[in-house]
Formats: C-alpha cells, sequence, structure tokens
C-alpha cells in the first residue's frame, strides 16, 4: 500500500513541481559558485518547494555552501527550508552545539529520517540507533578501546601490517620512482586492513589488492548519504520501488558488503565453538558471547564498524600529508619529534603518548580538513535555542564541524593558517610543549557529549604510529596542488590524492 501512495505521489507532483522549477530558472540567472571569499546569504524560499532551487544548484559544493550561510549568520545558524514544509537547522555555534549534544540530549536523536535513508545499510547498527540498543552496541564496544587492547593494537596490528605490507609498497614506489596515483585509497585500504584485525580477528589483505568489496562499501556510503541530503526524498524511494538507477547499485553494493560482513561472523562464531578459551577477546567475540545470536544485527554491527575504521582515520591521514607536504616547517618538526628520542620507552603506546608536536599538528589538520563534515540529529519534540532560535518537533538539527573548524569567531584572524602551534604552549622549565586541548563542543570532530567517538584514543595513537613510521623512512609529496574538499557521510581528498615517494636515505 506504501508503494502505491509513492508512486501515486510522484505522479501528482512531478507535472507541476517540473513546471514551477523550470519558469523559476528561468527567471533569474544561474548562481555563482560560493566560495570562502563571498558574502552567502540564506537561500530564498519558494512556495511547496521551498529552497530546492537553492539546494539543487549547490549540491556539488554543498559543505562549503552551507559554510559560507553560516560564517555570514550573526548567529551561525540558520534554517534551511527543503520541500513540503520540512526544515533542517544548520549551526556553527558551540553554545548551541552543547545544547543539542549535552544539555538536552535527550530531545535530539537519530530519528525517523536519518534511520529511513540509513536502514538498508547500516540497519540497527551503533550509527543508526538510539536508546536501548545504542546503549547495549556502547557499553560492549567500550571494552574495545582499554589501555591493553591499545597496546595490543598498536603493536601487534598498525606495527605488523606498516612494516610487513605499507612501508614495502611505499619503498617499492621510491626505488622505482613511481607516483602513486592515490594515495588517499592505500591509506583506506590499509585502514580497513587494521579495523577488521583488531575488532574481529579477521584479515581481509585489501592493502595488498583492491578487492571489490571495498567498491561496494564506497557506492553504498555515497548513495545513502545523497539519500539523506537530496531535495526530494521521494525520488529516491520511487526509485528503490522500481529497482532503478542508483538504488539498484545500492541494492547490489549492500548485499556485497553483508556477504563480507556475514562471513567474517560466520567465521568468528566457528572459531568460539572449535576453541574453549580465545587466547584474546575481540569486539566480534564480546556481542556473540554477550547472547547475540541474531545474525542481521550482528552483521549491522560490524558493517558499522568498518565504515567507522576505514574512512575517518584515512581520510584525516591524507589531508596530514598533503598538509605537510605544503608546510615543510611543521615537517621538520615531527621529523625531529619522531627521530630525536632521549628516553627509552617500555612500550610503542608510552613513545606515541610523547609525539605532542605531531598530536598539535593532527588536531590542527582535523580543524581544517574533518573526516565527518556534519553531524545531524532529529528534534523529537519542539524546543528554544540557547542562541533564540525556535526549533520544531521533527525538523533535522546538524552542526557543521567544517564551519565550525573554519570560523573567525572561534578561532580569530588567522583561522585559515595551518599552525599547530595554537594547540601549544612552551614550557620553559621542562624545555618541551604542552598540548592545550580545546573544548569538545568547540572542536567536534569526535564528537561529544554521551555520544563521544570510544576510538578517538585509539585512532590518535594510529595515526601517531603510521606518521611516525612513514617519516622516518619516507617524503610524501603531493602532486596536486589546491585539491578539493568533498564529502557525504564522511569527507574526501575529490579526485585522489597522487603522490611520489622519496626515500630519506
Amino acid at each position: 500500500m506504501e508503494y502505491e501512495i509513492l508512486v501515486w505521489l510522484l505522479l501528482l507532483f512531478a507535472t507541476p513541481l517540473c513546471f514551477l522549477a523550470t519558469k523559476l530558472i528561468k527567471s533569474k540567472p544561474p548562481p555563482s559558485p560560493p566560495s570562502s571569499t563571498t558574502t552567502t546569504t540564506v537561500p530564498k524560499v519558494y512556495p511547496i518547494i521551498g529552497s530546492v532551487l537553492s539546494i539543487i544548484a549547490n549540491k556539488h559544493h554543498r559543505i562549503q555552501w552551507l559554510s559560507d550561510i553560516l560564517h555570514a549568520s550573526p548567529s551561525s545558524t540558520f534554517v534551511l527550508h527543503r520541500g513540503f514544509g520540512s526544515r533542517q537547522l544548520f549551526t556553527a555555534n558551540p553554545t548551541v552545539v552543547h545544547h543539542i549534544l549535552k544539555t538536552n540530549f535527550p530531545l535530539y536523536h537519530k530519528g525517523p529520517t536519518m534511520k529511513c535513508a540509513l536502514n538498508d545499510f547500516l540497519g540497527q547498527g551503533i550509527f543508526n540507533t538510539d536508546g536501548p540498543t545504542w546503549k547495549l552496541q556502547r557499553q560492549i564496544s567500550s571494552h574495545e578501546f582499554s589501555n591493553h587492547t591499545l597496546r595490543k593494537f598498536i603493536e601487534t596490528v598498525v606495527d605488523v601490517e606498516l612494516s610487513d605490507r605499507l612501508l614495502p609498497l611505499l619503498d617499492d614506489a621510491s626505488r622505482n620512482k613511481t607516483i602513486i596515483p592515490d594515495f588517499q585509497n592505500i591509506l583506506q585500504r590499509f585502514t580497513l586492513d587494521n579495523i577488521c584485525k583488531i575488532a574481529f580477528g579477521f584479515d581481509p589483505e585489501c592493502i595488498l589488492r583492491e578487492a571489490p568489496f571495498t567498491t561496494a562499501l564506497t557506492d553504498a556510503t555515497i548513495i545513502c548519504s545523497k539519500r539523506l541530503n537530496g531535495a526530494f526524498p521521494l525520488i529516491w524511494k520511487t526509485k528503490k520501488l522500481l529497482n532503478l538507477g542508483s538504488e539498484k547499485r545500492l541494492k547490489e553494493a549492500i548485499s556485497e558488503v553483508k556477504d563480507l560482513a556475514r562471513r567474517i561472523m560466520r567465521e568468528k562464531k566457528k572459531e568460539l565453538r572449535e576453541k574453549e578459551t580465545l587466547d584474546s577477546m575481540d569486539l566480534l567475540s564480546r556481542f556473540l558471547c554477550s547472547g547475540h545470536s541474531d545474525e542481521e544485527f550482528v552483521i549491522d554491527i560490524i558493517i558499522s564498524f568498518i565504515v567507522a575504521g576505514r574512512d575517518t582515520t584515512s581520510i584525516a591521514l591524507t589531508w596530514f600529508f598533503w598538509l605537510l607536504s605544503k608546510h615543510p616547517h611543521v615537517e621538520e618538526e615531527i621529523l625531529k619529534e619522531v627521530t630525536q628520542k632521549d628516553t627509552v620507552y617500555t612500550h610503542a603506546c608510552e613513545e606515541m603518548k610523547d609525539m605532542v608536536y605531531t598530536h598539535a599538528a593532527l588536531c590542527e589538520s582535523l580543524r581544517l580538513y574533518p573526516p565527518v563534515p556534519m553531524n545531524s540529529k532529529e528534534a523529537m519534540g519542539d524546543d528554544v535555542l540557547p542562541n533564540g532560535t525556535l526549533v520544531k518537533r521533527g525538523w533535522r538539527v546538524t552542526y557543521h564541524i567544517y564551519a565550525m573548524g573554519r570560523s573567525e569567531k572561534i578561532w580569530g584572524p588567522d583561522w585559515a593558517e595551518f599552525r599547530p602551534e595554537r594547540w601549544l604552549s612552551w614550557e620553559e622549565a621542562e624545555g618541551r610543549w604542552r598540548f592545550q586541548a580545546v573544548d569538545a563542543f568547540t572542536y567536534p570532530v569526535f564528537q561529544a557529549g554521551q555520544r563521544v567517538c570510544l576510538g578517538k584514543e585509539m585512532s590518535f595513537l594510529q595515526m601517531k604510529r603510521m606518521v611516525a613510521g612513514i617519516l622516518r623512512r619516507f617524503k610524501v609529496v603531493s602532486n596536486v596542488a589546491e585539491p578539493e574538499y568533498g564529502g557525504y557521510f564522511t569527507s574526501f581528498m575529490v579526485g585522489g590524492f597522487p603522490v611520489t615517494i622519496q626515500n630519506r636515505n
């Protein structure tokens, strides 16, 4: 019945909407692409379709467009009118972010809009749920980020992957003087192997060869993001009903990804049956041993962690290495930190925690190029934000992480500079840098409040280990001058990241 209604709605509205859109577009010149140097005003609102014309016109640079509007707004907040009365509030105001993620956290959920768009792919996974289901997954997952597990992750996963796979690959490129066409892709495959090994005890060996399911994973992420941010949700719902175009590809991609997740789960179940005790308990073992036998639920959990573990760290390092290539003095400081050591460390994690300048440089890179450009919730009831903005039940509320990282109101007139020192203070007595953290609601790169990222420390340890391992031996030289920042759920470097690898020896 629901499908029949969707078809009738499409037939009912398609013709008049197309006519209206054509008339409006012809009546005015096409909009110029916004940039960070132009003043962008709140888009014009039309009856029925809201600001859909502006949404469509700016869909290829949506992140920058919305960021420019927020920077021009006195309150760093505005309401976008979508079609048929739907509203989405955007903010780059730390006080508002604090309200959403902490003060009034119970009112803001993932919500039905997001769950509808993402359910086919993420199901009941931790990133697409609220309430008891979310709390259960978070509680079990938290054991995966203990000090013991972090040490194991660095010493038995990251170090082995670096020495046996990534560094030899870079050495080959250096000796043969070949250009790596997309270092971003290599980092993604490396981090995918990492998360699968530590969380599931499974090695997909993606760094050795491009597996078909990695393309499926990327396609599913992109199409689901377009579902969520599309001008008319009715369009993707109708395409899904008729199994056409992107929805047909999404169905195929999700099937490929779920096949891998199902294989991982069944191999782990077999291992648990055959062994009375495991040498160590990984994330997947904890879920299976906690009595959760519903295969679809476990598959959703696996997919959620694969998506998070692959994209965030790899994208962060992609932009980080590009910035180092543009700022050799920062690279020189990091190189000093990783090569000139006065202390003998018992464990690798201790060494990583002493890499203060590198940590600051990573934070500065994440400020300018966050792996997750925006994050959304849905209001379960009416609310008034601290700046006086009214929020109605059912509105999506989005905090714009990319815009916050580039806000002059937050970071001052030098916000555009890549300057790790803004995170540091010099301790004269100790003769060393000391890291100065920024409030999580001002810098929500790892979210904040009750949903703060559990893997934050693991991510930093992994990145610092990779940076140290690569920079000790190689210089990564960017072959792209000014890459474009693009994003769906996670960001990416548009067109890839071609690099040349130079051996320091």
